[in-house]
């Protein structure tokens, strides 16, 4: 039996899983992410978890397939890491960094990818070789799986469909510097965004009205509620979501599309509303495109991460 890890570096905690070659995950902890002094002790500190662990269970290093880790940045399909704002961290090559540390193969790629991958193995894409994932959290991430691989790119940006741009005479700048991404409308902040667009050019009553500190969450309570208001917020929503996932899949023509983040916790309404304006906007051929939640949650990039390895050295 071999075994492997798969490590989801975040800006807060590196999440860390132990797995056998099957995919099953034996045991996971986390570390805290220490980002101080350009993120230096980062990678040290990784190597020291995954070898205690080694030690402690007696397990030899004979037996370990490798790493894989998901980084919040740009990762070639060399391991050339190319900045992590959040981490400090400038140019270098993770694979090289890693590996010196720990004596074991190592292969990285950008955190939103990863999940995707682990997704496409073990989660909503069941196993499915072509699948995009899109991630609606406080911003947009999302990750393009074809032929069981993730799309990387040349520069490590591949996947960076959040940064779509929907509304070229947009206003407003999104955090990429960029104006009317994706981002920008369907993220959790972009819901609130676009209901706060809505409430300032209507005088439709609402109880949106009344919230101070307005979240994603409430639109689609009041939406559940049948909040006139509300409902014409979500479907400007799923329109931004119809078009934007249409667009990807014409270029990719997965298998499945599934949705991430802290925004599909909306469910079914989520799901359905999205698919019905992407049914609109899909190029014919397409059409039979499914659409799903994803489902391991925070789990999902250690899944890829060890997925990435696995392909690999497997």
């Amino acid at each position: 039996m071999k075994y492997g890890f798969g490590v989801d570096l975040g800006g807060t905690t590196v999440k860390l899983a132990f797995f056998d070659r099957e995919g099953t995950m034996l045991h996971k902890w986390e570390i805290p992410t220490v980002t101080a002094e350009g993120g230096k002790q980062i990678l040290p500190d990784i190597a020291a978890a995954i070898m205690g662990f080694l030690a402690e269970k007696s397990i030899d290093k004979s037996e370990i397939i490798g790493i894989g880790i998901g980084v919040p940045g740009p990762v070639d399909g060399k391991g050339v890491v190319n900045r992590c704002v959040n981490l400090g961290w400038g140019v270098f090559n993770i694979h090289e960094e890693l590996s010196a540390l720990t004596g074991l193969p190592v292969k990285a790629g950008n955190d939103a990818n990863v999940a995707a991958l682990g997704e496409a193995w073990k989660g909503g894409g069941d196993g499915c070789e072509n699948m995009i994932m899109a991630t609606l959290g406080t911003g947009v991430g999302g990750g393009i799986i074809i032929n069981g691989k993730p799309v990387e790119g040349v520069h490590g940006a591949g996947g960076e469909i959040g940064h779509l741009v929907l509304e070229p005479k947009e206003t407003e700048p999104c955090g990429c510097g960029k104006y009317g991404c994706v981002e920008q409308y369907c993220s959790a902040t972009g819901v609130v965004r676009v209901a706060k667009r809505f409430m300032a050019e209507q005088d439709t009553e609402s109880t949106l009205r009344s919230i101070e500190n307005l979240t994603c969450k409430d639109v689609f309570d009041a939406a559940k509620a049948e909040d006139v208001l509300a409902l014409e917020i979500l479907e400007k929503v799923y329109d931004y979501m119809g078009q934007f996932l249409a667009n990807v899949c014409c270029v990719a023509d997965p298998e499945v599309v599934v949705l991430g983040g802290g925004v599909s916790k909306a469910g079914q309404p989520l799901l359905d509303g999205a698919k019905r304006y992407f049914d609109k906007y899909i190029f014919h051929a397409s059409r039979g495109i499914r659409f799903a939640l994803a489902s391991l949650g925070n789990d999902a990039g250690a899944y890829g991460a060890f997925k990435l390895v696995l392909d690999l050295y497997g």
